[in-house]
């Protein structure tokens, strides 16, 4: 085995980190964890689907002596595709098992299985009943009727043949790695908790793997995600805060996220997240003194630049996570619904 360098990082006690890098996406890469057993390596989560990113992926390998085809198993946090899109790669060249939460493998079956077109057509009617202005939607439509037809990325994405039960550990011989149910950035995200001591003696009770749950210094998008099937509403934010309740409860000495830098003392970093959210929605309280639609709001929302210059998908990012704040907020009994109104408007209580 070589030695770690700038794309590997050593964490010790069999663990790893590798940078595979995310094409055109300002965070740059995803943190692909290594987890040494009995039967061999596992992967928590793989990268982007992209010639660049499985290159950088199995060099990182390569620089710690492991070959793909070595590979035993890959446990994904999440659906999206910057930590699930090469795990059907990974699983071609190595045979390994992949193992995801059963809300997201629903995901993941659904997108595999939907008609070419039927995201856009979803999207273009989702975002007419939020308010969105004709100009927006247009590009959309004209799209559809051209046949230039779009899917949820992670169309080509493996479907996982194992089911990740909460609480449970995980089956990796030799090593006791417990899942941790944390919906809010997608219905079946999981964080894993390496419920071993700390290889540098760093008081706590071992380690997590967070994905994208919990970050050193990025709130990770909280937006609508179900079934356009489905006619129950969801609160994702609510679930976040809840999740994120939970998890500062276990008292891990360290994080290991899949995105920036593994930190200590997640109960800090969750009570700064939850006092972003509560700031964030009083702020959204005030902005209701008027009545607003989800798109309205959105644009009134304080962002990381300014609404016009804010490109065309990112809009409808953003109006996804204006949407779950309204729905936290009704669910709050903080607002509500203004009768007769359509597209429907939101207003403070």
């Amino acid at each position: 085995m070589t030695q770690p360098t700038d794309q590997v990082t050593e964490h010790g006690g069999g663990v790893w980190s590798l940078r595979v890098p995310i094409p055109d996406n300002p965070l740059g890469h995803t943190l692909v964890h290594v987890l040494d057993t009995d039967r061999g390596p596992v992967l928590v989560d793989t990268g982007w689907d992209d010639p660049a990113s499985w290159h950088e992926l199995t060099t990182g390998l390569g620089v710690l002596g492991i070959g793909i085809q070595d590979v035993h198993g890959v446990v994904v946090t999440h659906h999206h595709p910057d930590h699930h899109g090469l795990s059907g790669r990974v699983r071609e060249e190595s045979g390994a098992w992949i193992a995801m939460h059963a809300a997201d493998i629903a995901v993941v079956r659904r997108t595999s299985s939907a008609e070419p077109g039927s995201w856009l057509d979803y999207l273009a009617r989702k975002l007419a009943a939020v308010g969105a202005p004709e100009e927006h939607t247009a590009p959309l439509l004209a799209a559809r009727a051209a046949g230039r037809l779009r899917t949820l990325p992670g169309l080509s994405s493996a479907l996982p043949d194992r089911e990740i039960v909460p609480g449970e550990l995980l089956d990796l011989a030799g090593r006791r790695l417990r899942a941790v149910w944390t919906p809010g950035h997608t219905p079946g995200h999981v964080c894993l908790h390496l419920e071993e001591a700390h290889p540098a003696g760093l008081p706590g009770h071992g380690r997590l793997f967070s994905g994208d749950h919990l970050l050193p210094g990025i709130s990770p998008h909280i937006g609508l995600y179900e079934d356009p099937d489905e006619a129950t509403a969801a609160d994702p934010l609510g679930d976040y805060l809840d999740s994120l309740e939970r998890i500062g409860r276990l008292g891990v000495a360290e994080v290991l996220p899949a995105h920036q830098y593994a930190f200590p003392d997640a109960a800090r970093r969750v009570r700064e997240l939850l006092d972003h959210h509560e700031e964030r929605l009083a702020g959204l309280h005030a902005l209701l003194a008027t009545p607003l639609t989800p798109w309205q709001l959105a644009e009134r929302m304080e962002w990381n630049r300014p609404w016009e210059l804010i490109p065309h998908g990112s809009r409808n990012i953003a109006v996804s996570e204006a949407e779950a704040h309204l729905r936290r907020l009704v669910k709050l009994g903080r607002a509500e619904s203004v009768p007769g109104t359509d597209p429907v408007a939101y207003q403070a209580v």
